[in-house]
């Protein structure tokens, strides 16, 4: 039952509903693997070790540190663990390049939402221009005007309806999905700041925690196909 309101009202709009239901099927897809990336995430994070990571560190047991970032794939760990591989020449700097990287991935994909937040509304806009031609159309003849400016008017306010619902849908999620890669952002500036403090810290004790991490084999060099393959 509902299913055959759905398509009488789909009908109804006219031919901007095809572009209409293009921007809602691609916007659930792209809704629905965002928060499946989101939730993959969350299940990585690892609070507990994080702080036994923290705790190691202090106290300048740094093979345990290590002992445990190469095992675990928390996503701040992963981002230390690749600042120590690049121990020789700069722990931030290698830790600044992989929180870049995750931050890439958070926010991929974020512009089509915000995309159909505008243009799902202006193709609503169109339709309604669309109907209210028609309805004029038939303006002149007595016998259909009733029939034709009713189904003119429809169009338009389906399709209003239509565009809109599809932004509302969208802009909610956005806006979530905008603050949790606000948050990560800022966690993740966090979190190098106070490695590094944590590394100044050994240093001004004379602890060589270079040593104890087996010196690193380099800062990690992704090639540029990988750095801007978006581009």
């Amino acid at each position: 039952m509902l299913a055959n309101v759905l398509v009488h009202w789909f009908l109804a709009g006219g031919p901007i509903m095809w572009p209409i239901l293009g921007c809602l099927l691609l916007a659930g897809t792209v809704l629905v693997e965002r928060l499946v990336w989101w939730w993959s995430l969350t299940r990585r994070l690892n609070g507990p070790l994080l702080e036994e990571v923290l705790s190691a560190a202090g106290q300048g047991r740094w093979d345990r540190v290590v002992e445990l970032v190469r095992r675990s794939d928390d996503p701040f760990l992963q981002t230390l663990r690749v600042g120590l591989e690049g121990a020789n020449v700069s722990v931030v700097g290698a830790m600044q390049l992989r929180a870049a990287e995750l931050l890439d991935q958070a926010e991929k994909r974020l512009w089509v939402l915000s995309t159909m937040i505008t243009l799902a509304p202006l193709l609503g806009l169109l339709g309604t221009v669309v109907g209210i031609m028609r309805s004029f159309h038939f303006l002149g003849d007595q016998t259909v005007a009733a029939a034709r400016i009713s189904g003119g008017i429809a169009e338009a306010l389906i399709a209003t309806a239509s565009g809109l619902f599809i932004a509302i849908l969208c802009l909610l999620p956005y806006n979530w999905l905008s603050r949790r890669l606000s948050r990560m952002r800022g966690r993740l500036q966090r979190w190098i700041q106070h490695v590094d403090l944590l590394l100044e810290a050994q240093r001004a004790r004379g602890v060589d925690w270079r040593a104890m991490v087996g010196g690193g084999s380099g800062a990690p060099s992704p090639s540029p196909a990988r750095i801007f393959h978006d581009f």
